[in-house]
């Protein structure tokens, strides 16, 4: 009878592997059935009450069972492993022929393509681009440019300095004379980079950028000096520019001018006028003194150079009325530059 029984709950085991339907439930019918508390161990547990030969018959007959149960929880995991992995795959299943979502694509800060857009256009016009150092002496921040100590020009410069004397370049024209000292003329350059001065309002900030024009031959002229800035703004603009020259003064150039651009509108018949004027940029001719700080005889060269705001340019370009737009890395500003 003790026989019976076994073949019974070995049947009844079988069954309900083949019927389970998921893992968890293979696991508790494992732990039914085979675990320390399990049918088939309880079962083995009540063979002490009879005879040795029986005992020894039942057991092999119980163990052979508990094999057959186990062999068929192993085969039912197995298919039950095989059958959810194939549901994932299908409920994951990717159509490759669908559109593509598309991401978002970034573009170059206005700022950078302003630069670029400049550089372009100067090396169209036969000049080099240099760089130089962002930390520098007082001594090619100034003094190499006609600004001795204790210059009142100084003061135009509010200037971030290191407990060593050195500072932040206030413009890039230190750059113009590690050049010079290293070429000799005739030299075409122009000198991007950022600069740094203690301001900061809608149109300035403490970190701008600013490029700076160079040219120095035998023959220079200020003629020479307003046709190349002419044929640059109309090439930047892409339009008509008409610019005006004002007197100023700049300790590294004499003579010295403003440009300035006019603001161009029309009319409702499309009649073109002048609205005013907006100033833009720095220019003059190089100062003796700074030919004479490089060891460049003023005598047989001269020179011109100017002074550009990036950032202005990119103001204008693109209509920004603000300048720390530039800086605030707002996606929604900067999206509209794609």
């Amino acid at each position: 009878m003790q026989e019976d029984a076994i073949a019974g709950l070995q049947k009844e085991a079988l069954d309900a592997i083949a019927a389970s339907q998921d893992l968890s439930e293979l696991e508790n019918l494992r732990v039914h059935y085979l675990g320390k508390k399990g049918a088939m161990t309880s079962f083995l547990k009540g063979l002490s009450d009879v005879s040795a030969d029986e005992r020894r018959t039942l057991g092999q007959a119980a163990n052979q069972a508990k094999r057959e149960i186990a062999s068929a929880i192993e085969t039912r995991h197995v298919a039950l492993q095989d059958a959810a992995l194939k549901a994932r795959l299908e409920a994951e299943t990717l159509d490759v022929t669908l559109p593509a979502r598309g991401l978002p694509r970034g573009t170059l800060h206005p700022v950078t393509q302003t630069r670029m857009l400049v550089e372009d256009l100067f090396v169209q016009l036969g000049f080099e681009v240099a760089e130089g150092p962002e930390i520098e002496t007082d001594h090619y921040n100034f003094e190499a440019l006609n600004i001795p100590p204790h210059h009142p020009a100084r003061a135009m410069q509010d200037t971030f300095y290191f407990g060593d004397g050195r500072l932040l370049r206030t413009h890039t024209s230190p750059v113009q004379i590690h050049t010079m000292e290293k070429q000799r003329p005739p030299l075409r350059l122009i000198a991007p980079g950022r600069v740094y001065r203690c301001d900061s309002d809608l149109t300035h900030t403490p970190m701008f950028h600013q490029v700076e024009g160079l040219m120095v031959d035998k023959t220079m002229s200020f003629a020479d000096l307003k046709g190349i800035i002419n044929a640059f703004f109309e090439a930047f603009f892409g339009v008509e520019i008409e610019t005006r020259f004002r007197p100023s003064y700049f300790p590294f150039t004499e003579p010295s001018a403003e440009v300035d651009i006019a603001r161009v509108t029309y009319d409702a018949d499309g009649t073109r006028s002048t609205s005013d004027w907006l100033e833009v940029m720095g220019c003059g001719m190089v100062h003796p003194n700074v030919l004479k700080a490089v060891s460049i005889d003023p005598e047989q060269y001269q020179g011109w150079a100017f002074g550009v705001g990036i950032d202005r340019l990119a103001m204008l370009r693109y209509g920004i009325d603000d300048l720390r737009m530039m800086f605030v890395n707002d996606l929604r500003f900067l999206q509209q530059f794609n």
